[in-house]
């Protein structure tokens, strides 16, 4: 923070979950910049830097916001496989749940062509 005149902050959490935070140059001027996010931060911040830092942000809220509709439609989809599952009264045979010495032979040759 000193060689580029960064501010920085760091909140830690003890085992015991006691907050412990540090800041530079104070952990209350560092929390505004984030808390009023609508307020331009101090003068040492060049225009493009903070344009750049917004895009940026912009595009990870974006991909996090891709991977989580990945994971809702994932979690959609095995509850639909259990409900299809538990509607037909089977269930999918994987035959790396099985031990190997109850595998018949055609099974055997399948895990050993597929590996």
């Amino acid at each position: 923070s000193t060689l580029c005149a960064g501010e920085i902050l760091f909140i830690i959490f003890s085992p015991a979950s006691k907050p412990y935070s540090f800041g530079h140059p104070s952990v209350e001027s560092v929390a505004k910049c984030f808390s009023n996010a609508s307020q331009p931060l101090n003068g040492t911040t060049d225009a493009p830097v903070e344009a750049y830092r917004k895009v940026r942000m912009n595009l990870l809220v974006q991909d996090f916001n891709k991977v989580q509709d990945q994971l809702d439609a994932i979690k959609e989809k095995q509850k639909a496989i259990a409900l299809a599952q538990q509607s037909h009264g089977t269930e999918i045979h994987h035959c790396w749940k099985t031990p190997i010495d109850q595998l018949n032979l055609r099974e055997l040759y399948e895990q050993g062509s597929d590996g």
